[in-house]
């Protein structure tokens, strides 16, 4: 199957949910989340502000920040570049111009190499870490800064499937929460 194929079949699987049963499906996958050893004994992590057909992290992002992580998220820039910022609370947040994705103000975080673990949302996952992102290659970019972090991709158990179409600049997870 195609990358494009895969994406329009995913949103299909999606429409068959409600945003109510959505945020059911992401209380289960958060909880699994914060009881992944990578991210207990993490000091920064790479999470993202999700988007209403994504495992919910609004809250999640909170609760880390209470305990004592320090949580980076992503801001599009330019069109074709993620840039990260720091989030604290919710007061630091602003609408988005790319997606209207709420994104963090602030001054852009450079050090790359105290990123412990990235969490990585996508449209599809399958069983050996690849990812099929929404086809702009945003995280893809932005994840070769940070070889070193632990890369956990995160989706409903409805977005996984047997094989992802790759190509070479695909980065794969380290891990699949789903």
């Amino acid at each position: 199957m195609l990358k494009a194929e895969l994406r329009k079949d995913i949103r299909e699987r999606k429409r068959q949910f409600t945003s109510q049963k959505l945020s059911e499906l992401s209380l289960m996958l958060i909880s699994k989340l914060l009881d992944n050893d990578k991210i207990k004994k993490a000091k920064t992590i790479l999470m993202y502000y999700s988007m209403p057909d994504e495992v919910n992290t609004h809250q999640v992002v909170d609760t880390l920040v209470a305990s004592g992580k320090k949580v980076l998220l992503p801001v599009v820039i330019n069109g074709e570049e993620l840039e990260i910022r720091e989030y604290k609370d919710k007061n630091d947040l602003r609408e988005g111009i790319a997606y209207g994705i709420m994104e963090p103000v602030g001054r852009k975080y450079e050090d790359y190499k105290n990123i412990d673990v990235a969490v990585v949302p996508g449209m599809s996952f399958d069983a050996n870490g690849n990812r099929l992102g929404r086809g702009k290659g945003y995280y893809d970019r932005f994840l070769k800064y940070i070889p070193q972090a632990y890369k956990i991709g995160i989706c409903f158990n409805f977005q996984k499937v047997d094989i992802v179409p790759t190509e070479k600049t695909d980065i794969k997870m380290d891990e699949v929460i789903d």
